[in-house]
């Protein structure tokens, strides 16, 4: 339990849990990094004249998108483990290096094929950000937020040029998307212009639809557009009573002990909810190998089978993809990568529809 527990606090899925005996430093007691200034070029990972590492092609095979009528607004997840300091520095370039690598080329570049991709840096919680979370530690996430929020509204002043967009983030960049879409999306004009929204690897709730969103939905059928569409995946022997529990705490501390606390899941293989279960046949292609370990390899078809059971999307990978899922078997690191070209495909046939309608 407690290697469950180290795992679910480090991904930001298990909130107000200790990191360390060590009491950590005051968030007043360190001066903040400058705030990005999103005029400037090198604020971004990723933009449409200069894509950087989301233009990665799996196998350098494939065929990135030409004058796309899509953008993508893409948040990534934690990549910087510091448990001394709360936030990152945009120009600290180790750690943009590594999301680049990790994130940006294997999570990002899902949406080359179809749309202009726009990715900014921003001051991200590090790892020490998910100590004490009602104190501290939210301090870090509130202060990562509000780089987002104006890298939001800068895309949509200077670039977007009322565009259609696709919203996408992960685990950290996830629970920014999940504020972003309550307070720009939700109610807004901004909705009839949003194709889809992934909300991945983070514990949004079933009953933060309609309590949390009041006009948005969670996707249930695979051409559904201006919806939500979530998961998390896990092996077959992971404890999805404990998971379900951690993952919990955010909706009871919001609503209460009522019904609703259960974790979206709509299965990437069928994307579709009265088909929560799907065998390897209909896998179109997973990226193998960890997160970082160079360019990304070859997609291979037919290889990861999957079910949404309590909430967690139940994974059976082909060990031949060398994915090392996380201490309880979580397998977050790899919740893009194990259905790359399934969310390549899917996400054409919503544009498909969007367009149309």
């Amino acid at each position: 339990m407690k290697r469950v527990l180290s795992c679910l606090l480090s991904l930001g899925l298990l909130a107000g849990t200790a990191m360390a005996a060590d009491p950590p430093p005051a968030f007043e007691s360190q001066t903040p990094p400058p705030p990005p200034d999103y005029g400037r070029a090198a604020t971004w990972a990723a933009t449409a004249w200069a894509p950087g590492a989301s233009g990665a092609l799996p196998g350098n095979v494939g065929k990135l998108a030409t004058a796309p009528d899509v953008d993508v607004f893409y948040i990534h997840p934690t990549t910087d483990r510091s448990v001394t300091r709360w936030n990152q520095d945009p120009a600290d370039k180790a750690v943009n290096d590594w999301t680049d690598a990790s994130v940006i080329a294997r999570q990002a570049a899902v949406f080359n094929t179809c749309c202009r991709i726009f990715a900014p840096r921003y001051r991200q919680a590090t790892r020490l950000g998910f100590s004490n979370m009602a104190g501290d530690g939210q301090k870090a996430f509130d202060l990562a937020y509000s780089d987002v929020l104006r890298a939001f509204d800068l895309y949509l002043k200077r670039d977007n040029a009322g565009r259609p967009f696709i919203l996408a983030g992960h685990s950290q960049g996830a629970s920014h998307l999940m504020r972003l879409l309550k307070d720009r999306i939700d109610g807004s004009p901004l909705k009839d212009r949003m194709v889809v929204a992934y909300v991945i690897g983070v514990n949004l709730s079933e009953g933060d639809f309609p309590r949390t969103y009041k006009t948005l939905s969670i996707c249930a059928k695979p051409a559904d557009t201006g919806c939500v569409i979530a998961w998390n995946a896990v092996t077959p022997d992971t404890d999805l009573a404990l998971m379900g529990k951690a993952n919990a705490q955010r909706f009871v501390s919001l609503y209460g002990d009522v019904p609703g606390k259960e974790p979206v899941c709509v299965n990437p293989l069928t994307f579709d909810r009265d088909q929560p279960v799907a065998a390897k046949d209909l896998n179109k292609g997973a990226a193998p190998g960890d997160p970082g370990e160079g360019p990304v390899k070859a997609l291979v078809a037919k290889s990861v089978a999957a079910h949404c059971d309590k909430g967690f999307l139940v994974v059976d990978a082909d060990p031949a993809l060398g994915l090392k899922p996380l201490p309880g078997g979580i397998m977050h690191y790899h919740d893009y990568g194990l259905f790359y070209a399934d969310i390549q495909t899917n996400v054409r046939v919503r544009i498909d529809a969007f367009v149309k309608r």
